[in-house]
Formats: structure tokens, sequence, C-alpha cells
């Protein structure tokens, strides 16, 4: 698979990166592959430009939504339809956890209910692979990205101002961008560690800094590379890449969510935990 992903990046660069003529030209689903084929179209692909001449990322978009089971590769579940693994460094798909963090993870799995149940913030970057509607609007000096899901928002400034004092966690954490040419690159600190990556528990602490970049890569398609550094948890900084697909249906707006007022769906899923991890005991975010 790795051999593939090589030859597709090759292909990219050496012409096969022009403008998209048709669906099957895009860039494959599985971000083993995406992931060198979206670096080598990022490269050449001139993006539409917003007035103060930034990349403009804006629109209605939607991640893959495999991966709300595991970011690692899985197969299908009762909650899940299965997919590869959407971490890409190291190449063998999965989270290089210290042993502490690894039997952590899977103490989350059985014993706890994934924050996401309650309609808590899905947090970086799991709300843009939260089965949702993302809109991005841009100004001068910020990017806005809107969630339909729970109506989360994340509000990122572009102006080079400081991050906020260490002593301050947030669910979503304290973003700040920059623009590196026509990728946006946003540094995430602040975080309360609350969120999960996931339904299997996989985690991150308060120490956690993610640095996440997003690149048109055609008229369609945002490449997403999010790098999550942690010492005290893992052993070495680890990536992970997905696509936002542009949403085609036309006259779309964000339509309101009951995630939380008259909200119906939380017990069901509760129920579901028991009877796929019949060791949970139903105890709530950690």
């Amino acid at each position: 698979m790795r051999l593939s992903a090589c030859v597709v990046a090759a292909a990219a660069v050496t012409g096969l990166a022009a403008p998209l003529t048709s669906a099957q030209e895009r860039c494959p689903a599985d971000p083993a592959l995406f992931h060198p084929c979206a670096v080598a179209r990022g490269a050449v692909f001139d993006p539409p430009r917003t007035p103060d001449g930034k990349a403009s990322l804006q629109g209605f978009w939607r991640g893959p939504t495999y991966a709300t089971e595991s970011i690692e590769a899985h197969p299908k579940t009762l909650d899940d339809a299965g997919g590869p693994s959407l971490i890409v460094d190291p190449p063998d798909g999965r989270i290089p956890y210290q042993r502490w963090a690894a039997a952590q993870r899977d103490e989350n799995k059985a014993r706890y209910i994934d924050p996401n149940v309650p309609c808590f913030p899905s947090g970086v970057p799991r709300s843009l692979y939260t089965p949702t509607t993302i809109q991005i609007l841009q100004t001068r000096g910020y990017v806005v990205v809107l969630f339909e899901r729970a109506h989360t928002y994340w509000i990122i400034p572009t102006d080079a101002r400081p991050h906020i004092g260490g002593n301050v966690g947030l669910w979503q954490g304290d973003l700040r961008g920059h623009w590196e040419g026509s990728t946006l690159v946003v540094d995430v600190t602040n975080l309360n560690a609350k969120p999960w990556f996931d339904q299997a528990g996989n985690f991150y602490s308060e120490r956690a800094h993610i640095v996440a970049r997003f690149t048109r890569i055609d008229p369609d398609t945002i490449h997403v590379q999010a790098t999550i550094e942690d010492p005290g948890v893992y052993t070495r900084p680890w990536t992970m890449a997905f696509p936002l697909r542009r949403m085609a249906e036309r006259d779309l707006e964000l339509l309101e969510e009951a995630c939380h007022e008259g909200e119906r769906n939380t017990q069901p899923l509760i129920d579901l935990g028991y009877r796929i991890y019949p060791g949970v005991t139903g105890k709530g975010p950690h």
C-alpha cells in the first residue's frame, strides 16, 4: 500500500496534478494514498483568492465519517461503516502511545462514555471528521469554521496575536493561524483534554500541542494534515491526514441540530455501548 502511495505522488508531480476534469481524478480516499497525492497536488494548484489575496477555503465541506469508531483502521461496527486509519505517520497507522497511555486508552473504552455522546464539543481535530456539515468563512484577519453538530465553532485569528495564558484550558483549545503560501497553518494550545479523538477512547493530555494545516488541492478538496505532540502520552509526535470534500448541494445552510434541548439519542447510544462493551460502567467523560 505504501508503494502505491509513492506511485500516486510521483504521478501527481510529473503532471497529473492538473485541475480536475472528473471525479475519477480525485486523490484516493484512503489517507495513506491521499496524503502524498494531496501534497503533490497542493504544490501546483492555484486556489481561488479572497479580496486580501489569501487562498480561499470558503464553502460547505464534509470530512470522512468512518472515523467515528476509531481513527485507526477498524472493521464495520454497529455504529460505524469501518475504514482505514487516518494516521499517516507512523507508517503503521497506529498512535505511538507510551505503555501507560495505551492502558488508559483501553480503560477509557471499557469504562467511560465518549464525550461526544452527551453533545460536548468534539475538539481539535475531531470536529472535522465527526459526521456534520462544515462551513468555512474568511475575512481579513480571521478564519471561522462553523460546525452544524452542536453548533460549535472555531474562531482562528491570523493576525499574529499570541496565545492566551497557559492556565486556561478550553474544549476547542486556543487557535492561532498564519499563512504559509496557500496553506493555512493553525497552532492549537490550551486544550482541556476532555474530548477524545474517537469512540475508541484515544486521547491526549492538557500538554498536547496540535498543528493543523489546510491546503486547497483542487476546486472541491481541502487537504487537512494535523500533527499531535504530547511527550507525556506518546513516544513521538504523530500525524493524521484526510480530505474535506466540497458539498455539492445548492442553497446549503447550517440547520439547527437538536443535540442538547430535547435530545433523545444519548440513552440509546449508551445502551448500544453496553451491548458492544459489556464492561462499560457509564461514568461519563474522564
